[in-house]
């Protein structure tokens, strides 16, 4: 057989090594950085620190208040107390403060646990602010306020006294009304009274 019949009757595939080699090479080293980046810590998320609610924490608005449930009300209606920011219902008061108290739900508003700390000058502009707050009452409740409030005692004190002086008053009234009647008869009888040195 000749060379040239060899050929043809060579049926095997041939595979271009060289474009093998450089494929298993690009994937390993995808490979490599899939596991890098796996072992690579993300950088730790930044949370600010705990900070006071700005808002007043509703628990009474449905206090004493019926609801009707049905299978297509909403799951923030359907009783208890809802939190919007977790996506959960809590069913009394009490688990409900310490929900929004605590880490979970924090957690979900972006802070940490963490209190930021205070330094010197924040505590003395609190105590400043706070002796301000105090003057301000001391000023607000002046001499004249506390005049005009013993005046309008005195004057009430004075009214009762004359309401009970007319209710002393009328009683007697009520009594001698009683008593008229056996005057008359006394009087057509001929005789002025019973011995007594009360006089009308």
């Amino acid at each position: 057989m000749s060379s040239n019949s060899s050929k043809t009757a060579d049926h095997r595939r041939k595979w271009d090594a060289e474009e093998y080699e450089r494929m298993a090479t690009e994937r390993l080293q995808q490979e490599l950085e899939a596991q890098e980046k796996l072992n690579q810590r993300a950088a730790p998320v930044k949370r600010d620190y705990l900070r006071q609610r700005d808002y007043k924490v509703d628990l009474d608005s449905k206090l004493g208040k019926s609801v009707v449930i049905t299978k297509n009300t909403p799951s923030s209606q359907t009783g208890g107390y809802y939190c919007n920011v977790c996506d959960c219902i809590v069913k009394d008061s009490i688990n409900f403060l310490d929900h929004i108290n605590g880490k979970k739900h924090q957690r979900n508003l972006g802070m940490s646990m963490k209190v930021e700390r205070s330094t010197l000058d924040q505590v003395k502009k609190r105590f400043e602010a706070n002796k301000r707050k105090l003057e301000d009452k001391k000023r607000d409740y002046d001499l004249e306020q506390r005049m005009k409030e013993i005046q309008e005692e005195e004057e009430k004190l004075k009214e009762y006294r004359r309401e009970r002086k007319k209710e002393k008053k009328r009683k007697l009234e009520e009594d001698e009304d009683d008593r008229e009647p056996t005057s008359a008869l006394a009087s057509v009888m001929g005789f002025s009274g019973f011995g007594s040195s009360k006089k009308k």
